[in-house]
Parts: C-alpha cells; sequence; structure tokens
C-alpha cells in the first residue's frame, strides 16, 4: 500500500476516494526509562529512548491507518498528517496519531 503525505501520487489517478483512516498509539512513559534518560541515553542531547518510543509509536499509528484504509477496499493513503502530542497527567504518555484519505489508484 502507498501511504504519502503528498495529496497525489505522480503518475496514478485516483479513481476512488474511501474517506478520511485514522490511527493512533498512545505510549505510556517507564519510569526507569525517564529516570535514566538523562544518565544513559542522553549523547549530544539525543535520547535514544526517547527517539525509540517516537518511532515504535509512529509505526503503529501508520499500521492502523493502512489497516483502516483496507477495511474500506482502498490500496493508498494520500495526505497524510503525523501529529505527536504528550498527554496525560504530568505529561506521562506520549500520543502519535496518523490521518489521511483512502483511496483506490
Amino acid at each position: 500500500m502507498i501511504v504519502t503525505t503528498t495529496p497525489s501520487i505522480e503518475g496514478k489517478i485516483i479513481r476512488e476516494y474511501k474517506g478520511v483512516v485514522t490511527g493512533e498509539a498512545i505510549l505510556g512513559a517507564h519510569l526507569f526509562r525517564d529516570l535514566f534518560a538523562g544518565i544513559r541515553d542522553i549523547v549530544g542531547g539525543r535520547s535514544g529512548s526517547y527517539e525509540k518510543s517516537l518511532r515504535e509509536a509512529r509505526e503503529i499509528a501508520l499500521q492502523e491507518l493502512q489497516e483502516e484504509a483496507q477495511k474500506r477496499g482502498a490500496n493508498a493513503v494520500v495526505g497524510v498528517d503525523l501529529d505527536y502530542e504528550v498527554i496525560g497527567e504530568q505529561g506521562s504518555m506520549l500520543m502519535v496519531s496518523a490521518s489521511g484519505t483512502a483511496v483506490v489508484i
């Protein structure tokens, strides 16, 4: 399945629009990861554990988006937008949401 942030796919004609599809992933921040991120993972201002969590949440959200598109009979998703939010009490959770338009090309 083609998944793109662009509103169209070069060289392809969108034959049918199947509607807006979404995928979400909410991951809790792990206490020990938070506690030791400053000690173990931060190198040059980057935190490997948080980057891994972001990557995992993004992959889950995009997978859910594709599954919803397939259920609607689509074979591509265009106009994909990814949003990242910290939610929960004291910002204890990370939410990644993906949305786009399911289409048949």
